[in-house]
């Protein structure tokens, strides 16, 4: 059986843990305890960052497609699989959970 994979590709921004320079983003601090939960589970999480991974986002179809579509407002886009799973924010553990069930 081929193990999970998610794909996140985040807006810009210095980092993804939420923590960089003098404010703090709870959302994306709860996001990243969510991922490191899902990456225990067995689950392969890959980021990319728009600031410092721009070719990953014109690399990916569905990526460059959303981002043609939308604008940044498409980000952060969840892939899994060749679909999108999420867009324009950031999901919570319980649909990460449901998404990465090992029956699904």
């Amino acid at each position: 059986m081929t193990p999970k994979a998610l794909r996140i590709y985040d807006p810009a921004m210095c980092c993804s843990t939420g923590v960089c320079g003098s404010e703090v983003d709870p959302a994306l601090v709860r996001f990243a305890a969510d991922l490191d939960w899902v990456e225990k589970r067995g689950v392969r999480v890959r980021r990319y960052n728009l600031a410092q991974e721009p070719g990953a986002f014109v690399r990916e179809p569905l990526v460059r497609h959303a981002l043609q579509e939308q604008g940044e407002d498409a980000l952060p886009l969840i892939v899994q699989g060749g679909r999108v799973l999420s867009h324009g924010r950031y999901p919570s553990r319980e649909e990460l959970g449901t998404w990465t069930r090992p029956d699904r």
